[in-house]
């Protein structure tokens, strides 16, 4: 199962019809195919990494947690405990799905109890076998039919369940605001699911302070942290949080799930993947996507910065989505909304403005000149 396109309306603060597109917009070419694009289908391809860029308050997360409503949906075949509103979302989305495509049309609604549940509403589910010589009209709709005959679902189970049938992680958000005291918990818990062997997490761990020599489970909040040669005793998840920094706790974190996200092959969402990482890191975690020596099972890792010399490293530019609020959030594409000249660096342009993406100087210089009175 892919997802390959997803349009809402009335999603948190979105503009209506907003919409991204998973799928591979531009020419191909053998180095594309070799380190940005993976095949789905037969001259289907979706991309190993994508990135929505904008300034501060542009809606970078708006469309991070859309992926991640619908990949609930997918994953789940529920939508519960997230913090924004269901009331009167359309959703839309395209998946691929063993040979064919599907459509699946909804609009939720919030559950009656406190539970914070989305129903579902209004479901439709339309499939077409793909073909390659109708790629580019894959999100039309000639060609799809409508499935009937499914069974009864509960109001807040989605009708895809009967095409997908088993729940599965098909993708994990991580939001970098980390989980407290209960990260460590959910560090051991992944680990379990995922079958991450000790020795790569402690590579893993080793990457973020080499003084850590071991960090092992014994409960839900106790660990035997050994440190260098000043710790070696048993240490609550409050104390473990304490001892170690917040950047190397969600480092560690993020890299095993990225490490899970690579070997089970399912994708990562990671909204501002610059916070609290080295540049090297980040870097590191695009490279390994981008490697099918070591992304086997068609990973994608999705993700939202602020840091546009990230995209420096992309060779494409279908891949790369821009950001920008007025009133409501929306998205350009970075390939099919702008000229731009493709020999100057990505992050040249930005900073030359191409995008619209500046900083308010003129509110900076304001704040600047009060300052001085």
């Amino acid at each position: 199962m892919k997802l390959l396109y997803v349009a809402s309306s009335h999603f948190k603060n979105s503009n209506d019809n907003f919409n991204i597109s998973l799928v591979a917009k531009s020419k191909k070419t053998s180095e594309d195919r070799e380190y940005e694009l993976q095949e789905v289908a037969e001259e289907l391809y979706v991309y190993n990494t994508l990135a929505f860029i904008g300034k501060n308050a542009s809606g970078k997360t708006t469309a991070a947690e859309l992926l991640d409503c619908c990949y609930s949906v997918l994953s789940d075949f529920r939508l519960e405990g997230k913090h924004y509103s269901y009331d009167n979302v359309d959703l839309d989305m395209v998946f691929f799905h063993e040979g064919y495509l599907y459509r699946y049309i909804t609009i939720l609604q919030p559950d009656d109890s406190l539970g914070n549940k989305a129903v579902f509403t209004n479901q439709h589910i339309y499939r077409k076998k793909y073909y390659k010589s109708k790629i580019k009209t894959i999100f039309g709709q000639d060609g799809f039919s409508e499935l009937t005959g499914f069974g009864v679902l509960p109001e807040d189970t989605s009708l895809v369940f009967f095409v997908l049938k088993k729940r599965a992680t098909r993708a994990i958000y991580f939001d970098g605001f980390g989980e407290g005291a209960d990260t460590y918990a959910l560090l051991f818990k992944a680990m379990k699911n995922y079958k991450i062997q000790d020795g790569l997490f402690l590579n893993i761990i080793r990457i973020f302070d080499e003084n850590i020599k071991q960090i092992e489970r014994i409960d839900d909040h106790n660990y035997r942290l050994v440190f260098q040669d000043l710790i070696n005793r048993t240490v609550s998840d409050k104390e473990l949080l304490y001892l170690l920094s917040s950047g190397t706790t969600k480092g560690i974190l993020l890299y095993t799930l990225m490490v899970a996200s690579l070997q089970n092959g399912f994708d990562l969402i990671v909204d501002e993947i610059e916070n609290h990482f080295h540049k090297t890191l980040v870097e590191n975690m695009l490279s390994l996507y981008k490697d099918k020596s070591v992304n086997r099972n068609n990973a994608t890792l999705i993700f939202t910065t602020h840091y546009c010399e990230i995209l420096d490293l992309f060779n494409r530019r279908d891949n790369i989505w821009i950001a920008k609020t007025n009133p409501k959030v929306y998205l350009s594409n970075m390939y099919e909304d702008y000229e731009i000249r493709t020999e100057l660096l990505k992050s040249r342009q930005f900073y030359n403005n191409a995008f619209q993406t500046a900083v308010n100087y003129e509110e900076l210089m304001n704040m600047k000149r009060k300052l001085m009175e």
